[in-house]
């Protein structure tokens, strides 16, 4: 019998409180997934210790509490997602996803581990990239959970059935609805990609914000695809094309912005990023404004997605420099 599931059977508070330091980042990335937002993934999180400590006594004290926790965080998340109506009908981009938000690569790092390969699956590239996070949320509560127990945590299909309380038969159905929708909406998978950026993604971000900064559009528009996309959750802003991007630079940056860009390269969802900061005019510092996450196709900017500053502290950034 595991010595700390036992303890935490029985009621020892210092045992919870190691498991959440054990288990908490891994469960709230599981959570984010789940939920498409960092915040509400956080809420989540604290109510799976709450349910968790509630239900310490019908814990049977073997080695199965991190899956045991799990089952507690999905079912928790399926509560959250039927309560505010947290699904999609249609996904033409992340505008229509008003609740998205960035998950800071720091954070990831602090789970990533090669010694531990379920906490390394946890956090892999593809299912933490901002196009997968936005498609889960066009799945059904029920479809979503199974996807991620199956899919992205590598749990039997007798083990999700279990975690969600339904037959086997509707978690292999909802399986197949859910990877359907997937095959759909990302066809271009590809092959599993490097955690870290590469050497020409970090090239390209660095040009981005040697741009950003100069306020030279012809530079910054240089970097992009025709078919660039730029929104801006929770906002329902959606830029389209080399056309309405190149005015978006232009009113936003140079002699017609609003200040002084300082702009520091950094990361989210393990996707380039640039922290933006803005010095208004008459200020002595700038003040964080932006995160800008970028999507890279064939060497150009094929996306980039802006979230307010709200998670700066996740970021380890500061907040004036």
């Amino acid at each position: 019998m595991d010595p700390l599931g036992a303890a935490f059977r029985d009621g020892a508070e210092d045992a919870l409180n190691t498991l959440m330091d054990r288990h908490r980042r891994e469960l709230h990335v599981h959570c984010y997934r789940m939920l498409g937002s960092f915040d509400d993934a956080e809420d989540a999180v604290q109510e799976t210790f709450v349910r968790a400590w509630r239900a310490h006594d019908s814990f049977d004290g073997g080695p199965d509490i991190r899956a045991w926790l799990y089952r507690i965080a999905t079912n928790t998340c399926l509560d959250t997602i039927r309560r505010n109506k947290r699904q999609v009908a249609h996904l033409g981009s992340f505008a229509e996803v008003p609740w998205l938000s960035p998950y800071p690569d720091r954070m990831l790092d602090l789970i990533a581990s090669p010694e531990d390969e379920p906490h390394a699956v946890a956090v892999a590239r593809e299912t933490v990239e901002l196009a997968y996070i936005a498609v889960i949320q066009l799945l059904p509560a029920r479809q979503r959970a199974v996807l991620l127990l199956r899919d992205v945590l590598d749990w039997s299909a007798a083990e999700a059935s279990a975690a969600l309380d339904i037959t086997v038969a509707a978690a292999n159905s909802a399986l197949q609805r859910a990877r359907a929708t997937l095959r759909e909406q990302l066809p271009d998978r590809g092959a599993p990609r490097r955690a870290d950026l590469s050497p020409d993604e970090r090239a390209l971000l660095m040009r981005f914000i040697a741009a950003h900064e100069s306020g030279n559009v012809e530079d910054a528009v240089s970097l992009m695809r025709e078919d660039i996309r730029v929104t801006m959750p929770p906002m329902p802003y959606l830029y389209e094309g080399i056309v309405a991007v190149s005015e978006l630079v232009r009113t936003g940056t140079g002699a017609n912005g609003p200040g002084e860009w300082i702009v520091r390269p950094t990361s989210a969802n393990r996707m380039p990023a640039a922290a933006c900061y803005l010095r208004e005019p008459g200020q002595e510092r700038a003040r964080i404004f932006k995160f800008d996450v970028l999507r890279f196709v064939d060497g150009r900017i094929a996306e980039i997605t802006t979230f307010g500053p709200a998670l700066t502290e996740h970021f380890g950034v500061p907040e004036y420099i």
